[in-house]
């Protein structure tokens, strides 16, 4: 029986019992190791669903995006542009190559990277004698960007694109899966994801020389040899079977867990739309979102209150929500890296930022709960 003080947790895990036949498995195998049969079916599933001839399981989304940029060649001293409102894993890999960040803002329609920011920050950079020599677009809270607009800047001046789809599983564009648009594409299984390994992240590319390249250097590039020998510097980024297996699972029950965060993302939809002030993050003209958390922004000037002031009465109520992303360009670790906004004097990130909030969207999360939350959220704008 849930009480009212019981605590409601933004985006907790949802096992459905499947993941522990497919461990068992594993166990009975003998297959613990980070290498298995259960890995290669991981692998090969989780290529069938999305529509990419390869994939690479490994250790984290992290671990892809670095592979990633190294696959498409990144060194020190390069610039890569990235996406200004996301996480900071979506950007980290770029310092470990010794490269430099560029941040692009988002537009208003999707949260995303926004075409007309791609544009200022590539004359800023060509103004400068600078060509990026890659991009990292992040797929934010489920949601794909304008890829129709996006791809046709990239292509035009021969900028290869690392797709981060590690919020975005189970999401589409213009009828094709999110993880189909970069050169590569990335995707994560961390335990608020819409499915989770407990931990882990997965590489996926069109041909087999480059994942046969991002193996090697996954496994410590070990050259093939009867000893330990090695020519270049690997990494430990393999995904573990037991791991797989529960990944294997999960994908059994990824389509009704992206049907089940819709219906989240409506109820509020619904409870929210007559309040002035109080808007849902929109969805795509040509996408359907995985809605993978479901945000909201607070104008302050409408609802006489802020978005903390929610979260701190919603903290008070034993309830989990988070602010918004904040950009990257904001970060103190990025001091002195290059921002292109939407336009002059006009950062939709640093707004989204100050007035976005997410709300609790877990898959296993009852109505009873989800109406909770929403009086909380109508309680502090009461206040």
């Amino acid at each position: 029986m849930t009480t009212q003080r019981e605590r409601i947790i933004l985006s907790p895990p949802h096992m459905s019992g499947d993941e522990l036949r497919f461990v068992h498995e594993a166990f009975e195998s003998g297959w613990i190791a980070p290498l298995g049969p259960q890995v290669d079916a991981f692998e090969r599933e989780t290529s069938d669903y999305i529509g990419r001839p390869q994939a690479l399981a490994l250790s984290s989304g992290t671990a892809a995006l670095h592979l990633g940029l190294r696959l498409l060649g990144v060194e020190a001293g390069d610039v890569v542009l990235c996406s200004s409102l996301t996480f900071i894993a979506s950007v980290s890999p770029v310092t470990f190559m010794g490269a430099k960040p560029y941040f692009v803002d988002s537009d208003e329609d999707t949260w995303n990277m926004s075409p007309r920011a791609l544009e200022r920050a590539i004359d800023d950079l060509s103004s400068k004698g600078i060509k990026p020599k890659a991009a990292i677009v992040a797929e934010l809270y489920g949601q794909a960007p304008k890829w129709d607009e996006l791809m046709p800047i990239f292509d035009n001046h021969d900028i290869p694109v690392l797709e981060d789809s590690a919020e975005a599983l189970g999401a589409e564009y213009d009828g094709r899966k999110c993880g189909t648009f970069g050169r590569y594409s990335v995707l994560s299984y961390n335990g608020n994801k819409i499915i989770t390994t407990s931990g882990g992240g997965m590489l996926l590319l069109d041909d087999p020389e480059s994942r046969e390249k991002a193996f090697f250097w996954a496994t410590q590039a070990r050259d093939k040899a009867p000893w330990y020998q090695h020519s270049e510097i690997g990494y430990n980024y393999r995904m573990s079977n037991v791991l797989a297996a529960i990944g294997r699972g999960q994908m059994l029950h990824l389509n009704e867990r992206v049907e089940a965060k819709r219906t989240v993302y409506k109820r509020y939809a619904k409870a929210f739309s007559d309040i002035p002030g109080i808007a849902l993050m929109p969805e795509a003209e040509k996408g359907r979102s995985s809605m993978w958390l479901t945000s909201i922004t607070v104008d302050p000037d409408e609802t006489g209150t802020t978005a903390m002031d929610i979260w701190k009465a919603l903290g008070d109520e034993n309830i989990e929500s988070r602010p918004v992303w904040k950009p990257m360009h904001l970060q103190p670790v990025f001091e002195g890296c290059g921002y292109a906004s939407h336009d002059d004097g006009i950062s939709v990130g640093d707004r989204l930022f100050e007035n976005g909030l997410c709300l609790p969207s877990g898959t296993s999360m009852t109505e009873q709960q989800q109406y909770r939350v929403i009086e909380a959220v109508k309680k502090a704008l009461k206040r």
